[in-house]
């Protein structure tokens, strides 16, 4: 029992030390568990997902389970730092490292390429992943108009000419829709399509915003069409901005969804009944997107947001909501030229979406941003 008391303590040294203080696999801090057989320290969620791979990867508690010396041996020699030189050693810059707060297929994916399939060890040159062709096919469910229908389709990404293809038939000649890479965006929403692997992905479409809801039955696939999206958007930006370092425009890929979720809302005069309405907003085109329902194509207005010196701001709204409204926690967003009202149902979602706000109000403005500013202000 000595043994075992000193040789959890040595291991809890061992996790304080750089490198191993956080998860090897999505780098939430302080993990209390480890690969054995890897030699790596991870948190309670990707310990589960190593569960599964008991052929490559078996897991102890560093407090709770008995560790006999050879055991202990192991983390010594190993450690995080020493298992990501070999296991993420060629890791494309494109290739999305999953975080805590991301979806389970993503880093079940994530874990699975790096020790599974051994996909950055560099091992096999001549293996090339298909999120790394210059042409991806896949078959995928998409969300139709009737509401919760999904319907095949054939979706082909290429990065020849930078767009994204989707066909209703396998023979169909000419695609329903051909998606420019220039506004593209993906992000992984389980829980509003209800499927495990659901990806929605959005685009411009004249001069509103349009919403793909899509799925595969294997994680491996729908992973590897994210990060081959993610590999095509880069292409992009490295061709429209040559001077700039991949460091720069990586996180120019994807934006991330700041916040979502129901608010009421009012119209322009303040004196319309609220209606309750889906606000999504993204951090990539600093838009505040609304739709009357979650799974909906196509947005039913916009509102840009600046910066506080070009005459933006968000603040908590008292008044009173006695339009019809059922909700009383108010939000004001101001612009140049208008007041939104808004209210939430409960003051933590008021919180958030202050915070999500005043977190775009804080964030620089690009050329972009200007240029998008000045065409929603024309189009009105």
């Amino acid at each position: 029992m000595a043994s075992s008391d000193r040789n959890n303590k040595f291991l809890l040294d061992l996790v304080r030390q750089p490198g191993n203080n956080t998860c090897a696999d999505c780098g939430v801090p302080e993990p209390d568990w480890a690969s054995y057989t890897l030699g790596i320290f991870v948190c309670l969620n990707c310990s589960g997902i190593h569960r599964n791979l008991p052929d490559i990867s078996k897991v102890k508690s560093i407090r709770l389970d008995i560790w006999d010396d050879a055991l202990v041996q192991v983390m010594r020699e190993g450690g995080n730092s020493a298992a990501k030189a070999i296991y993420e050693k060629c890791v494309p810059a494109f290739f999305y490292r999953p975080q805590q707060s991301d979806c389970f297929v993503l880093k079940d994916q994530w874990i699975r390429a790096k020790y599974e399939r051994r996909e950055f060890t560099g091992e096999n040159q001549c293996f090339q992943p298909s999120y790394c062709s210059d042409q991806f096919e896949l078959t995928l469910w998409k969300k139709g108009k009737n509401k919760r229908q999904f319907l095949k389709r054939i979706f082909l990404l290429s990065r020849k000419d930078f767009t994204l293809r989707y066909f209703i038939k396998e023979d169909s000649k000419l695609p329903k829709a051909v998606i420019s890479m220039k506004d593209l965006n993906a992000a992984f929403q389980p829980e509003k399509i209800n499927h495990a692997h659901g990806l929605q992905i959005s685009f411009a479409n004249g001069k509103r915003m349009r919403n793909l809801f899509v799925y595969h039955e294997t994680g491996q696939v729908i992973v590897s069409l994210f990060n081959a999206i993610r590999a095509t958007r880069l292409q992009y930006l490295q061709r429209k901005h040559p001077t700039l370092r991949d460091i720069d425009l990586i996180p120019q890929i994807m934006g991330c969804c700041l916040k979502e979720g129901y608010m009421e809302k009012t119209g322009p005069t303040q004196r319309e009944p609220f209606k309750k309405r889906w606000f999504t907003l993204c951090s990539m085109n600093r838009k505040l997107l609304y739709f009357k329902n979650p799974l909906d194509a196509s947005e039913l207005g916009a509102v840009f947001i600046g910066t506080e010196s070009h005459s933006y701001a968000a603040a908590e709204s008292s008044r009173p909501s006695s339009r019809g409204g059922r909700w009383h926690c108010g939000v004001t967003l101001q612009t140049p030229d208008r007041e939104f009202v808004f209210m939430c149902e409960q003051q933590q979602e008021q919180k958030e979406w202050l915070e999500a706000f005043r977190k775009v109000i804080a964030q620089p403005m690009t050329p972009e941003d200007y240029a998008n500013e000045a065409n929603m202000i024309r189009g009105k």
